[in-house]
């Protein structure tokens, strides 16, 4: 007997809950949020389960790529003529209706204007071309449905300066053939250089945190280049500003010898090392064969920097009158081997 009373209990909680579900799910119901692609927002747009009403259409869409609010009185008096009652609005006082595109930035605008542009005009690929309009671009709202790139209707440029003007068609979209896609600016073919993060003194060496890649415009990076890890460790040849693109004639090894510094002079045979004071009369570079004064015998020599205020001779002539008396500035010097 209790099991039949539970069993009975059971099925009208079933009954009851099924009841309340069958209405509720096929009851009209108002949505909070709406996105539609066509100009036009219909009934089925904002009710859910509207029936035989669902393709009435009651309200200009908004703009595309726009969203607009509907006050629940404007939905209320729109529907009234098409006799759809009982619906449950949640306790909403209004639906937000969005209005579906496919967005164009002014990236795609220049984007496409380079890959127009590359192979024509003396201008080789659309990555190295820097696109600069005349005017700013907003975003340009169009179909979804439209999926097809820009196509050119016409295009002039003029390569020694620059200037441009290009037009483009978008087949399939009514919103293009209202709106101009007509555009001017200037064209520039840029390249990868190594620019200079801050200024250089003459004769100062580049570091690591001197330089940077940045794409530059062609015509501004004359003779020939350099790469930043090249330029690391050279010397500015002249003062250098900040920002600018480096070029291999701008750098010249660090001199370590200066002019009119005093310097050692190493000779060196097997079994023997021989020094004596000089003066440098140039400026030399680690490898730079250079003019020294041999101090001692009045006479010029030509000797090869190896080191910060010393340098190397091949040929014992001009020593030799020195050989006598070496110069012993530091424990290498003047010794025999």
């Amino acid at each position: 007997m209790i099991r039949i009373v539970l069993t009975l209990v059971m099925l009208m909680a079933l009954g009851r809950e099924a009841i309340a579900e069958t209405p509720a799910s096929s009851a009209p119901r108002l949505r909070e949020l709406v996105a539609v692609s066509s100009e036009v927002v219909r009934i089925g747009d904002l009710i859910e389960n509207a029936g035989a009403a669902a393709n009435i259409p009651v309200f200009r869409a908004p703009d595309l790529g726009q969203t607009g609010a509907v006050p629940l009185s404007r939905i209320a008096e729109a529907l009234r003529p098409h006799e759809l009652t009982g619906i449950e609005t949640g306790g909403l006082a209004e639906v937000v209706v969005t209005r579906l595109s496919r967005a164009l930035t002014a990236k795609d605008i220049t984007d496409r204007i380079a890959r127009a542009f590359a192979g024509q005009y003396g201008f080789r690929d659309a990555q190295n071309l820097a696109i600069v309009l005349d005017r700013d671009v907003r975003i340009l709202h169009i179909e979804p449905s439209v999926t097809g790139d820009l196509m050119v209707a016409r295009m002039n440029v003029e390569p020694r300066t620059g200037r441009f003007d290009i037009a483009f068609e978008l087949p399939g979209s009514t919103l293009a053939r209202r709106v101009p896609l007509r555009f001017s600016g200037t064209v520039t073919e840029t390249v990868e250089a190594a620019t200079l993060t801050r200024a250089l003194r003459a004769g100062e060496v580049v570091k690591a945190s001197d330089v940077t890649v940045e794409r530059r415009p062609k015509a501004e990076v004359r003779g020939e280049g350099i790469a930043a890890g090249q330029a690391i460790g050279l010397a500015a040849k002249t003062a250098l500003r900040s920002g600018q693109a480096l070029r291999m004639d701008d750098l010249i090894k660090p001199q370590i010898v200066q002019r009119n510094e005093a310097v050692t002079i190493y000779y060196e045979v097997p079994g023997i090392m021989l020094t004596v004071r000089g003066k440098a009369l140039e400026a030399g570079a680690l490898g730079d064969v250079v003019g020294v004064l041999n101090i001692q015998s009045n006479r010029t020599v030509q000797a090869t920097v190896i080191a910060p205020g010393r340098v190397a001779i091949a040929s014992v002539g001009p020593l030799m009158a020195a050989a006598a008396a070496p110069v012993t500035e530091d424990p290498a010097s003047s010794s025999t081997q």
